[in-house]
């Protein structure tokens, strides 16, 4: 039999594939209903899956709360508006831009790379610096990065169109473009997190002192694993800005902030599964809700929520779930499939007898 320690390394390599078999599963049950509607909202699903995964792995390795991660969200869209936007709309909407990237016109994969490598870069300048705080103070650091954010893309009017929306972006981020970067963004996730940084980073969210004792360098592993979430969130910005076709300081600002962290909450923030499955069921449970409120036909008699109801019924089901479950619908834990006492080859081989 293998070592325990072995088979728990094999088993954590089923996790993204059970992860992404369930968002696959997700995105076929929704193509089949044929429902317009619905394919949007599963893009707008799996656009969350990208953002909050890519928040776990700095937020569920470090357990500092980040409220900054929107604005890699907006560096991301913004940064892809100008790389795939054509020039004609740049010279009505974004006049300022520098000759060389008012002319631009790249294909939307590689723009979607830059963007994210952008949000990576700013992800170092900015945690370089607010890293070497803790606990609350780092927490306050991050909203104040999105406030500065939210303030300059809101009064950059010549660049980033301030507060009038930009439009005219390729809407191509459907349902399957989509799943496969949520897929990469859980992939990504789960190497991290079973790295040698991962779990040193993770020995830091149970006790610093203890692993400062041991020599983990944690300033350096928190700023790798923000480096890498600032990567994913800038994508899902990108992914956003190619869904809706049009880009606006406030689609980043404190609405996506609180309701996607409350997705990690309510999912369980101390595992990869907890991302993925809070999303999920919140996503499912808002569409549901919305469509109460614009009324459905049950037996020949309409029944509809009042207006706003949706966001009081959210937050009620949020507060109980937290109540009933505190550690979250998965208590922190990984799904993973279960052992089934795998044998391993051992690379020594039996000394043969000798007659």
């Amino acid at each position: 039999m293998m070592d325990a320690h072995r088979q728990n390394r094999l088993r954590a390599l089923t996790t993204p594939v059970i992860l992404i078999a369930i968002l696959l599963a997700f995105v076929l049950i929704i193509t089949a209903t044929g429902d317009k509607s619905l394919a949007r909202m599963a893009a707008q699903t799996l656009i969350r899956v990208t953002f909050v995964v890519g928040l776990w792995i700095f937020v569920g390795n470090s357990g500092v709360v980040s409220f900054g991660h929107a604005g890699f969200m907006a560096i991301g869209a913004y940064c892809s508006a100008w790389l795939t936007l054509r020039p004609q709309m740049k010279g009505m909407f974004l006049p300022d831009l520098p000759p060389w990237l008012a002319s631009a016109e790249w294909p939307h994969l590689p723009a979607t790379v830059v963007s994210g490598l952008l949000a990576a870069l700013v992800a170092l300048i900015v945690g370089a610096a607010i890293l070497r705080l803790s606990g609350i103070a780092a927490s306050i650091a991050t909203f104040a990065f999105l406030a500065i954010v939210n303030t300059v893309y809101s009064n950059w009017e010549g660049v980033t169109g301030a507060t009038s929306s930009v439009v005219g972006l390729d809407r191509y981020a459907d349902e399957w473009v989509t799943l496969i970067w949520a897929s990469v963004a859980v992939l990504a996730a789960a190497i991290y997190a079973n790295s040698a940084s991962g779990l040193a980073l993770r020995a830091t969210r149970e006790d610093e002192v203890a692993a400062a004792a041991s020599g983990v360098n944690m300033y350096r592993h928190r700023l790798l694993s923000l480096v890498i979430s600032g990567f994913f969130t800038g994508v899902s910005g990108v992914l956003l800005g190619h869904s809706l076709g049009v880009l606006n300081p406030n689609s980043f600002y404190l609405g996506i902030t609180f309701i996607t962290l409350a997705m990690l909450v309510v999912g369980g923030i101390g595992s990869l599964s907890g991302a993925v499955i809070g999303v999920l069921v919140l996503s499912v449970l808002i569409e549901g809700l919305v469509r109460f409120e614009r009324g459905i036909d049950i037996g020949g008699a309409s029944f509809a929520l009042p207006s706003g109801a949706q966001e009081i019924l959210i937050g009620i089901i949020m507060i109980l779930v937290l109540i009933i479950r505190p550690t979250g619908l998965t208590g922190g834990r990984e799904l993973r499939l279960p052992a089934f006492g795998w044998r391993v080859r051992h690379s020594k081989q039996e000394p043969q007898s000798t007659n």
